[in-house]
């Protein structure tokens, strides 16, 4: 599966785990004449709830295999000559996209239908114009974006754990088109794991 696709799953797993809370139907009693209803109906009852657990799982999947994906090798050390801070972009998609999504009434058909019809939508035109990094689960894992340029590359995008400024020397490894994952180069062209 594509890195764009799970990001996006990584992105909205807030709101699965929100929604999972918000619609988890667990019955409960304290009288003495209290049983339990029973697995398969409890199964039955939280069917939607449990597919948002299910996505919020594979959200954690796909950031372990994002995780090694950006151990890999990375580029020979280079020097920030420019740098713009976008940490506010992770909000940009927070308000706009994950929060309008928890007012959706999934107790109907037709509006889980449309829920999941436009989280699709979304995430074609998140995936299509590279806005993957856009993501505020990774903003609370410690993430920041910058767009900046180096002395070999002009305007790219990275995503890193370390706060970057100008004249650092980073090294990088190309998610997509020119949206990186870099981490500052330290003791020679070491880089912090």
């Amino acid at each position: 599966m594509s890195l764009k696709i799970q990001l996006y799953i990584v992105s909205l797993w807030l709101l699965f785990i929100l929604l999972f809370i918000n619609k988890v139907q667990i019955p409960y009693c304290f009288d003495k004449n209290c049983h339990f209803i029973g697995l398969a109906k409890l199964l039955i009852v939280n069917v939607v709830p449990l597919i948002f657990l299910s996505l919020a799982i594979f959200g954690f999947i796909f950031y372990a295999n994002f995780k090694y994906i950006i151990r890999r090798n990375r580029s020979l050390p280079d020097k920030v000559t420019r740098i713009e801070n976008l940490n506010w972009e992770h909000l940009t998609f927070l308000v706009t996209y994950v929060i309008p999504f928890l007012s959706f009434n999934l107790n109907e058909d037709r509006n889980g239908l449309v829920f999941f019809l436009v989280l699709i939508i979304i995430g074609i035109i998140y995936i299509k114009t590279n806005m993957f990094y856009t993501n505020p689960t990774l903003a609370l894992l410690g993430y920041h974006i910058y767009k900046l340029s180096t002395t070999n590359k002009e305007n790219i995008i990275i995503i890193s754990k370390d706060v970057i400024q100008e004249n650092d020397s980073i090294q990088y490894q190309l998610l997509s088109d020119n949206i990186y994952m870099a981490n500052k180069s330290i003791n020679n062209g070491n880089t912090r794991t």
